[in-house]
């Protein structure tokens, strides 16, 4: 009877100094870091990634790579109207492609902008940023 009482007791103390325990601090929130996402690179893994690939090495036959190639270190108005209307049945670095890469209008002209200056600066490309204000100027048909 003793020993149930004693076992009473330290449950009953135990249960009483973990009510009365403060609750752990939340963590800081962490600063951003190199792994934060560029908004051009979200857009890109959203709509462009299925297609052209994390690398954006393309689909042999399907779908062109976007590295180092012309349609994309070249004119941008060009590079914009892919985006803003498609492409189909176009010869691309001496290459067909079967899938059509559908009309992207539906992203806006700071959205276009972003994801185009992702692929000229990524997947070993140099090439210039590409504007809200040329999209914008390319949509109008200015």
């Amino acid at each position: 009877m003793k020993q149930l009482f004693i076992l009473f007791a330290c449950l009953s103390a135990s249960i009483a100094v973990g009510q009365n325990k403060k609750p752990a601090a939340k963590a800081a929130p962490k600063p951003a870091t190199a792994t934060t996402k560029l908004p051009g690179q979200v857009i890109y893994e959203q709509n462009c990634l299925t297609c052209h690939q994390s690398n954006g090495s393309g689909v042999p036959n399907l779908n062109p790579p976007l590295r180092e190639t012309d349609w994309v270190l070249g004119d941008k108005t060009r590079l914009i109207n892919v985006l803003l209307k498609g492409l189909q049945g176009q010869e691309i670095e001496g290459d067909m492609y079967d899938n059509a890469m559908p009309a992207h209008d539906f992203l806006n002209d700071q959205q276009i902008a972003d994801v185009l200056t992702y692929v000229r600066s990524n997947f070993g490309n140099k090439a210039s940023a590409v504007t809200a204000d040329e999209v914008k100027a390319v949509r109008s048909g200015k």
